[in-house]
């Protein structure tokens, strides 16, 4: 089990949400049902001013879009869902304006883009799509396309447009980045919050709440496929003489050290957690009796090999362990009350030795 705070990496993040924040695909639908009243309104205006081209073409649009919004009900396909949608819009905005549709005025509908592929989309891709969006406006009102394509646009409409869409381009990419900071450093904290909730401060082991989650999980496994498991019961011996010897820093320092014996002997799928003070609990997945016996005496070794210095002079500790092996149907609780029973049945014979429960293995 890892005893380290987690660092998420960006790219991952930036696919978290956030509480509170809607979803792009939910975003997207809204905005696809948003338009289609919309453009079956526009529709029926260039309809009735006897244009046939654009009401057959707005109609097909909102189609489109209808049927992307179903796609992804049926079969939850994000980026298809995320990618037709963008492809949709940018075709349908550079028709309205290219074909000055609406006397020309539907072309203000380009200041819609920026926020939209923006937020829906990543970083990247806004700036690329808005890059050339801005290329195919200044084409539009370049000279060349005033005489190819006889546009209304006045040259004091083309300058405004242009100037403001440029601005508000900036501004949305600005906005954008400020976002996706805020968002990660909030994921971050998130993170740091959820790890200081399962671990020990001290020793950055699982702490005794997330070692009990560990052992619900793996009792429930054991109850699915009957694979047995085992909890080792250690507790350092005679530590109080230590913090009243040299006191309680050097106390803590002995803590950290058997931490670091610990993860040093175990497999990384063991959890271990201080389960409080000087005693740690080790949950050895899917392990027999024997076998933890082999681990715990293994681990008793390690730890009284390591010391802290203090000063000139090496002070070393010992650990005793108990060991219980799930049993039949018993419970998280009784086998927990049988490692410590045995853990007091190693204190009782001499401390510094490993002692399972009775009928679980031989010492």
């Amino acid at each position: 089990m890892s005893n380290t705070a987690p660092d998420i990496p960006a790219k991952e993040q930036s696919q978290f949400r956030v509480t509170g924040e809607i979803p792009i695909p939910v975003l997207i639908n809204w905005l696809s049902i948003a338009a289609v009243p919309l453009l079956a309104f526009f529709a029926w205006r260039s309809l009735a001013q006897g244009d046939q081209l654009t009401p057959a073409l707005l109609t097909l649009f909102a189609t489109l879009l209808a049927a992307n919004t179903l796609n992804y009900a049926l079969f939850r396909h994000k980026t298809f869902h995320r990618r037709c949608f963008i492809t949709l819009i940018t075709t349908l905005f550079t028709y309205l304006a290219v074909h000055a549709v609406e006397g020309g005025f539907a072309i203000i509908w380009l200041f819609a883009y920026p926020p939209i592929v923006f937020y829906i989309s990543e970083a990247r891709v806004g700036i690329a799509t808005c890059l050339m969006g801005f290329a195919g406006v200044a084409l539009l009102f370049s000279p060349l396309a005033e005489q190819l394509l006889n546009l209304p646009y006045s040259a004091s409409f083309r300058l405004t447009m242009t100037a403001a869409l440029a601005f508000e381009m900036i501004t949305c990419y600005i906005l954008d980045r400020s976002r996706r900071r805020s968002k990660l450093g909030l994921l971050a904290l998130a993170a740091k919050f959820e790890y200081a909730a399962k671990h020990d401060a001290l020793t950055g082991l699982a702490n005794r709440r997330e070692a009990l989650v560990q052992l619900d999980a793996e009792y429930e496994r054991y109850l699915r496929n009957g694979r047995p498991f085992a909890v080792l019961l250690a507790d350092i011996d005679l530590f109080k003489s230590i913090n009243d010897s040299y006191g309680h820093h050097v106390g803590d320092d002995i803590i950290v050290l058997v931490a670091r014996s610990l993860r040093d002997q175990c497999r990384k799928v063991d959890t271990i957690a201080r389960w409080g003070g000087e005693e740690y609990l080790i949950l050895l997945p899917e392990t027999a009796a024997d076998e933890a016996v082999h681990i715990a005496n293994r681990i008793r070794k390690a730890i009284a090999e390591k010391s802290v210095m203090v000063g000139e002079k090496s002070v070393y500790c010992t650990a005793s362990i108990g060991i219980a092996s799930i049993r039949g149907s018993e419970s998280v609780d009784k086998l927990l009350q049988r490692s410590d029973e045995a853990l007091y049945r190693s204190k009782t014979l001499g401390r510094n030795r490993v002692c399972a429960h009775q009928n679980d293995a031989s010492d």
